[in-house]
């Protein structure tokens, strides 16, 4: 069995789940997010925690308990609190900046890239060098920023490009001069 499986997910107050049949849907103060759950994984409501509990001990089920538990609670969490991730242009020239709900990348190429977030996506823009993209979906919000990042990952010389703020680029020493 699945040791993050089998741990409860509690449900603060202001968060309600609704279970039919295979799909479950949580409804907080920030949005509604919904899942449909594998029929090997059987869920069981009882005041305001969910249980995950398997219906065999075939490799599939054990692999889809943690996964299912996770995401059923990454979904509260983002329905309570929300998610951020933050990135951090570094190079001279780079910036960065918002053009209504798009977002407009200079980063040394010939043309600017414009990035349009989906509908339920915040993206933040401060002094031109950190952006802060803000969802209740931790899989968007993670999908978005990794899609910026890949514009111009760091490059490993000078450290120029689109990092996360908690990423730590391994620097590499440049051609030795005579």
């Amino acid at each position: 069995m699945s040791r993050i499986g089998r741990k409860i997910i509690y449900l603060p107050n202001q968060i309600t789940a609704t279970i039919k049949n295979l799909d479950i849907s949580i409804i907080g103060p920030k949005g509604k997010l919904s899942y449909k759950l594998s029929k090997l994984i059987n869920i069981e409501q009882k005041n305001n925690t969910l249980q995950l509990t398997q219906n065999n001990n075939s490799k599939k089920s054990q692999a889809l308990h943690g996964l299912s538990r996770t995401i059923i609670n990454n979904m509260v969490i983002g329905v309570s609190e929300g998610f951020s991730k933050k990135l951090h242009i570094e190079g001279v020239g780079y910036r960065s900046q918002m053009e209504g709900k798009n977002l407009i990348l200079n980063v040394g190429y010939s043309h600017t890239i414009t990035i349009k977030p989906p509908d339920n996506i915040k993206i933040i823009v401060e002094n031109n060098t950190n952006i802060i993209i803000y969802g209740i979906d931790k899989t968007v919000v993670g999908q978005i920023a990794a899609k910026i990042r890949e514009v111009r990952p760091p490059e490993p010389y000078k450290g120029k490009g689109i990092r996360y703020s908690n990423e730590n680029i391994r620097r590499k020493v440049g051609k030795a001069g005579k």
